[in-house]
């Protein structure tokens, strides 16, 4: 495990220029100087793209799988319910109608699809799915997803309380499933998008067991299927003939490559290699890179916040007047203009306020000066036993990747500008065993960044949520879990239920819950080829179904 240090007192700007920081981050320029060569509208011949797709993926088990990695590749091949079109919005997916009379009991109406296997998608297939999810034997990192829904009896079969088999999920007949809550949830269909609610096909899964993702074995009922995996180079999908909606499609192969280092991103689609990036552009390169390629660089909003996490069940966080004093002593703004510099807004709220129904929350503190928050933060660390002759020393977890290093490098540089008596030990791994330790507890600060599963606030918010099973850090709120059950009651309008929301963020904000650091854009780079990516979808749920690759 590699093990970078810092522990010397440094001067950030010079911290900032030994990565190439220090001058970029400039505003946008207002003319582009490069030319752009005019793309043929006709389609090519071969209908190929080659995807850079972040880390190695942990799994394909869409029950098993928590990143945005794996949600890019299982979005291919899996479709849910519900899905969204190429702008983001919650559209028809295995079920053509849905209703529902209280937001409580909702009927789901099948269309005629079958799985790639020839067999015919049935509600008896969610039944199965869904019960995995929740099933304590699955382990999955989503298994609290269907308990955030409110559906009947998900919370008692995840606590081992109540069998899998009383999910609150029925197939009516083949073609109509029921699923029903404990409280009203307005956004019920929204939820179903998410990766960990996508149907498995029973029989394959129960046949081959671990084994049932691999090439040989899977069985899928979306527009791709997977055709070959080679661990760390490549994975490929082919179309997959049975879809419901293949005479629409046109793209015929798919290729994912594991980039995991943002600059090998951008160096490999500069060559030819890739068509398509998904790394968050270096910043030293965002702007020359704005220049030089003109339409090719595509920067849109996107749902997600890079944040810090504390694991509050050990110490020095244990203690919230340490977590208060990192959290103040933090400049958000240099972090995210400077360091970041895409376009990134300092977050001081975990919900990007972009998302639908959301109000701003502004912290008391964040009306304060540097100088004053400062002064405070040394005052709670000093109540808190440390000063210079004790000074505060933790580590910092984030996975292995150039862009988190810079920023991990950055904090510890501004917490040691700020405060003097603060040594941040970086530590990194890779994506899988990055994964595994925050799940474990086995950190005491870790990078977290967490993108929307739906456009609503409580896709954030619920994570904090004491029971929820993605809340890594073990924060325990009743005070935010009450504000968080009252969002469900039945007479609750949009604008009550985003007032509560912003009552939400100001307990995490009190609790020094979390250090959020900054709300992202989405910035990577497209081939002119590329026809049908959308900059519209705040989500970033694209679809290479969607797609046509033109001659170039």
């Amino acid at each position: 495990m590699e093990r970078t240090l810092f522990r010397k007192s440094t001067v950030l700007l010079a911290t900032l220029a030994a990565f190439g920081l220090a001058a970029c981050g400039g505003g946008d320029e207002s003319a582009n100087s490069n030319t752009q060569t005019a793309q043929s509208s006709e389609p090519a011949e071969q209908q190929e793209v080659v995807i850079g797709n972040g880390a190695e993926p942990e799994s394909l088990d869409p029950q098993k799988v928590s990143g945005v990695p794996e949600a890019n590749i299982l979005r291919q091949m899996l479709v849910g319910l519900t899905t969204t079109d190429n702008d983001g919005n919650t559209v028809a997916g295995m079920a053509e109608k849905w209703e529902s009379a209280d937001n409580k009991v909702w009927t789901f109406h099948l269309r005629d699809a079958q799985w790639s296997n020839g067999d015919p998608v049935t509600a008896d297939d969610f039944v199965y799915s869904m019960r995995r999810l929740t099933d304590p034997a699955t382990a999955s990192p989503y298994a609290s997803y269907l308990a955030d829904a409110k559906v009947a009896n998900a919370a008692a079969i995840i606590e081992g309380k109540a069998k899998p088999e009383t999910l609150g999920v029925k197939a009516l007949d083949p073609k109509t499933l029921e699923i029903t809550l404990t409280e009203p949830v307005p956004y019920f269909p929204d939820m179903l998008i998410h990766t960990s609610v996508k149907p498995v096909h029973a029989k394959t899964v129960e046949q081959f067991g671990n084994k049932w993702t691999s090439p040989e074995n899977i069985v899928v009922n979306g527009p791709y299927k997977l055709k070959d995996w080679v661990v760390n180079s490549r994975i490929v999908l082919e179309r997959n003939p049975n879809y419901f909606d293949d005479a629409a499609t046109s793209v015929n192969q798919i290729t994912l490559l594991p980039i995991s280092s943002p600059p090998t991103d951008v160096s490999r689609f500069q060559a030819g290699e890739s068509d398509f990036t998904y790394n968050d552009i270096p910043s030293e390169q965002f702007q020359s890179l704005k220049r030089d390629m003109g339409d090719q660089m595509k920067v849109s909003p996107y749902l997600c916040t890079y944040y810090y996490e504390f694991n509050h069940t050990k110490p020095p966080f244990d203690n919230a007047k340490v977590r208060k004093a990192l959290q103040l002593a933090l400049d958000r703004e240099t972090l995210a203009e400077k360091v970041v510099g895409r376009g990134e807004t300092a977050a001081y709220q975990f919900t990007p306020p972009a998302t639908q129904g959301m109000p701003t929350f502004t912290p008391e503190w964040q009306q304060q000066d540097k100088a004053q928050r400062i002064a405070t933060a040394k005052q709670l660390l000093n109540e808190a036993g440390y000063d210079e002759a004790h000074p505060l020393t933790f580590e910092l977890l984030y996975n292995t990747n150039e862009n988190h290093k810079k920023n991990a490098v950055a904090a510890a540089a501004l917490w040691k500008e700020a405060l003097g008596f603060v040594n941040v030990d970086l530590v990194n791994q890779e994506w899988k065993t990055y994964l595994d330790t925050r799940r474990d507890q086995r950190f005491q600060m870790a990078r977290g960044g967490w993108c929307a599963d739906y456009n609503e606030g409580s896709a954030f918010l619920n994570i904090f949520k004491s029971d929820n099973s993605s809340n890594y850090g073990k924060y325990n709120s009743p005070e935010f879990d009450s504000l968080m059950m009252k969002t469900l009651a039945n007479d609750v309008s949009p604008e009550a239920r985003g007032e509560l929301y912003r009552q939400a963020e100001a307990v995490l904000d009190k609790d020094a819950a979390t250090i959020f650091v900054y709300h992202y854009v989405n910035g990577r780079l497209v081939k002119p080829h590329v026809d049908g990516y959308s900059l519209k979808d705040p989500l970033d749920n694209w679809q290479v179904k969607n797609w046509k690759i033109l001659k170039h």
